[in-house]
């Protein structure tokens, strides 16, 4: 079992609070993901519920492995739905997962437009682990462009955050997607069958979650 060194998650990915299966990435199928090993450091694990009781959640993760994580009382809970691309707009807080591209600009994985209340989060543009060579930018859209015409019915955003900027193009089939509080709507969020992101983190001696990313219905978090 690996474990990878990651980054300190976002906040609806302190999260994250975008599945994957879009065309972008079907162009080029990935590499298999190593499951990651829940360390002293928060990590992220992606995949599906088995089970959920009151003290434990017990997860499939992409990579195969079955992980049961220790469920603290209170712990956060996101329910992470579809929006549209139209949704992006100047003046938006987003964060987007991309791969770099020759040319110098990021191609999007998937884009989450954070809620307001939520603006300014983990601002900044650094690794991330959906995909091998993927990073994450939060950041503010300053400019939205159609893509070129390589990407038809795209976007191309440039996003300013604090000490840089980045050109991203987002595909017409990028998932989009928002969140919101969840807790008091677990019961019909946290069962069985449910995709999830799940930021999870050593707390005496166990593998904790910390926030539960979920989202309806069989719907995939993309991020």
């Amino acid at each position: 079992m690996l474990f990878r060194s990651l980054v300190p998650a976002r906040w609806a990915l302190a999260i994250a609070v975008c599945c994957v299966g879009t065309g972008a990435l079907h162009a080029q199928p990935a590499p298999p993901m190593p499951t990651p090993t829940v360390a002293d450091k928060p990590v992220r694990l992606r995949g599906t519920l088995v089970a959920v009781d009151a003290t434990t959640i017990t997860l499939k993760e992409r990579g195969g492995e079955t992980v049961a994580l220790a469920r603290p009382a209170g712990m956060a809970i996101s329910e992470v739905y579809p929006i549209r691309l139209a949704d992006i707009r100047p003046g938006s807080y987003i964060g987007t997962a991309a791969v770099p591209q020759a040319d110098g600009t990021q191609r999007a994985l998937e884009v989450v437009i954070f809620p307001e209340a939520a603006r300014g989060t983990a601002e900044g543009h650094f690794p991330w682990d959906l995909l091998p060579e993927s990073t994450m930018t939060n950041a503010t859209v300053a400019g939205i462009t159609a893509a070129p015409t390589s990407v038809p019915g795209g976007q191309q955003l440039v996003l300013k955050y604090s000490g840089g900027e980045k050109t991203i193009v987002v595909p017409a089939d990028v998932p989009v997607v928002s969140f919101k509080p969840g807790n008091d709507d677990e019961r019909t969020l946290l069962v069985p069958g449910a995709r999830v992101l799940v930021n999870a983190q050593m707390k005496d001696g166990r593998p904790t979650a910390l926030r539960v990313n979920v989202g309806r219905n069989g719907f995939e978090p993309p991020m």
